[in-house]
């Protein structure tokens, strides 16, 4: 079966615009650069971002066409990545690899959203941070973005429970007017959280 994604990627467009997300723009003023994972970056313009911050970048995600479009931001803007190829069902994450670890609008199956957000907490650093940004339940009134299926969509309960034991500095959900490219646009819900690991 042809991956979902690359079909979406497939246009020469960025169907989520080149600018990075700008809760996590702001967030990642706060951080001293180092290493850092992007998990489901498709077309690249968050981890691109982090590149020209000075960050050492490490970014996964299914779809082959969006790590081409991606590479090709990158090279753009005169930065590198390195771009991985996979399905996070089988990404091998190594403990405390990360000074920082981003997930923007990552909506996974709840088995496999406990097993990977746990893994992110593992392989952060002591003292790395987690920056998230996702639809929360009641997105699914809206056309502005995210999946249709609500039990891909986030409750703060869910956050909670798998980030718990992060230092927590930021966890809203919030109504916002969201401007990303063609397929996130207009008035949404979406969960904010940034947490350090201890």
């Amino acid at each position: 079966m042809k991956n979902k994604w690359d079909e979406r990627y497939s246009n020469e467009e960025y169907i989520y615009g080149t600018e990075p997300n700008g809760f996590y723009s702001d967030e990642l003023k706060n951080l001293n650069p180092g290493k850092i994972l992007f998990l489901g970056e498709g077309e690249g313009r968050n981890a691109v971002h982090a590149a020209k911050m000075g960050w050492r970048v490490d970014a996964v995600d299914s779809s082959s066409v969006g790590r081409n479009k991606a590479l090709k931001l990158a090279e753009q803007n005169n930065v590198s990545i390195n771009y991985i190829v996979a399905d996070l069902k089988e990404y091998s994450f190594q403990k405390n690899m990360y000074d920082a670890v981003v997930l923007i609008f990552l909506h996974l199956p709840e088995e496999l959203r406990e097993i990977v957000h746990s893994s992110v907490v593992n392989t952060l650093k002591p003292g790395g941070a987690l920056i998230m940004e996702a639809f929360e339940k009641e997105q699914i009134k809206y056309n502005s973005g995210g999946p249709k299926n609500i039990d891909l969509l986030y409750s703060l309960e869910d956050i909670y429970n798998d980030f718990h034991e992060l230092d927590i500095t930021t966890f809203n959900k919030e109504t916002l007017h969201i401007f990303e490219g063609p397929h996130h646009r207009g008035e949404s819900v979406v969960v904010r959280f940034v947490g350090t690991k201890m």
